[in-house]
């Protein structure tokens, strides 16, 4: 079946519109900044970021935790920012805009790397509705996470739109669900005791640089893809608006309730748990229980569609296959490693993202941004300029993560990395090869 056929087969086969996997998405396509500001709202605005944010808190203390969470959203906000910029302007996904850095065959090291990174984190967050529901409802955990994570291929099937409007569903029940749940939690100390709480954990529980590499960590791999959500803006200006929109505000807001939970003694299990505010809400029984329910489904189905998308969108591009047929391919991969019991990971989990997955960003920021006009591109298809930067980057920060643990393993690989890349983008290029004699000058 030649191109064109594969692409009419393609179009019938869905019928819910193009995805773009391997190519720019064209202006007529692209969509309003209300559009892509609504993926990217729904999808940090989640109970995970209270339960991360809860878990600073306990580690730290409200003000020392709270000050860990800002340093952190505020590096996302440039890193994810300047990248969402990029995909604004050129209409490119993730693993387009890596080709042009990392060269057209070496784009799928990196792009590989990552889309099985954000399967793993669909596989986690799928795994984490079922353990949720289970502590607050005594739902058993395997099967409420089987039958959320169909849904959420079901819903990730449909597209880009589906992801969209459930992303306006879901921080619009985070936002009165949160602030009912830390009302209830202050009931009876007020809200304002929170600033007083110095943490549960004991004194060297975690460090400040560690709290702000988990901040980061979380939201690393996806902030890094963004280009697969913030290329259908219409311009560069409008896509790190989107990113904006997300980190520090949609972002914030979900860590600054789980900080509340934990510091006015709300949460049910502060170490594991953090701010997971579920129980306060089902405690109170009525309305809000259906409405917990509901919530967990729909903000937590917010997040791991935006995780299998990105992996399918990343893999359609290796593969040639389209999203849809990777989704249910994925899916059922991530959904077999939820009910396995991901979950437990997740401290491990950050810590690799935190290590791997920034230099990669940075790198391509400065390729594409502040050294744009020293690239010099030959006819390999793998550049090693930007692997080797990945890889120096990368290994400080895995040294730094033993044996400096007070540092942030996140900005100590953005910064050894952009080191990296600077320096040896200053290398001189290689002479090219006088032309033999009877071959074409």
């Amino acid at each position: 079946m030649d191109t064109a056929q594969t692409a009419v087969a393609t179009h019938h086969e869905s019928g819910l519109g193009e995805e773009y996997e391997r190519e720019p998405v064209p202006a007529s396509a692209r969509k309003s900044l209300f559009s892509v500001s609504a993926v990217w709202v729904g999808f940090p605005m989640i109970m995970t970021s209270a339960v991360f944010s809860g878990i600073v808190v306990y580690d730290l203390g409200f003000v020392t935790g709270l000050l860990a969470i800002l340093v952190g959203d505020a590096v996302l906000m440039g890193y994810v920012g300047t990248l969402s910029y990029l995909a604004g302007r050129s209409g490119k996904n993730f693993a387009l805009t890596a080709a042009d850095t990392f060269g057209a065959k070496g784009f799928r090291i990196v792009s590989a790397f990552l889309s099985t990174l954000v399967i793993g984190w669909f596989a986690f967050q799928t795994g984490m509705v079922g353990s949720t529901l289970n502590v607050s409802m005594g739902w058993p955990a395997g099967w409420t996470t089987l039958g959320a994570g169909v849904l959420f291929v079901a819903l990730t099937f449909v597209g880009i739109r589906a992801i969209s409007w459930i992303g306006v569903v879901a921080s619009a029940l985070f936002l009165p669900l949160g602030i009912v749940a830390v009302v209830m939690a202050a009931a009876g100390s007020g809200v304002g005791s929170a600033f007083s709480y110095h943490g549960g954990a004991g004194a060297g529980a975690i460090s400040f640089g560690v709290a702000v590499t988990m901040v980061i960590a979380c939201f690393a791999d996806s902030g890094t893809m963004t280009a697969d959500f913030t290329r259908w803006a219409r311009t560069g200006r409008q896509g790190a608006m989107a990113a904006f929109a997300a980190f520090p505000v949609a972002y914030f807001i979900a860590q600054l309730v789980g900080a509340f939970v934990v510091a006015l003694g709300a949460s049910a299990d502060p170490a594991k748990t953090g701010g997971d505010f579920l129980h306060v809400l089902v405690g109170h029984g009525g309305i809000l229980v259906p409405l917990a329910i509901l919530f967990v489904f729909v903000n937590l189905g917010s997040v791991c569609a935006h995780c299998l998308y990105n992996g399918a969108v990343g893999y359609g591009n290796i593969t040639g296959k389209t999203m849809r047929q990777l989704t249910i391919v994925l899916g059922a991969i991530g959904i077999a490693a939820a009910v396995a019991g991901i979950w437990s990971y997740f401290e491990t989990w950050l810590d690799v993202l935190g290590v791997l997955v920034p230099p990669i960003g940075i790198v391509l920021i400065l390729d594409q941004v502040v050294f744009a006009r020293r690239r010099a591109r030959t006819a390999s298809g793998v550049y090693w300029k930007p692997f080797a930067a990945w890889a120096i980057g990368a290994a400080v920060a895995l040294g730094t993560h033993f044996g400096a643990p007070q540092l942030s393993d996140a900005i100590v690989a953005m910064v050894t990395g952009g080191l990296a890349f600077t320096a040896l983008s200053y290398l001189p290029a290689p002479a090219a090869r006088p032309a033999m004699e009877g071959e074409p000058a």
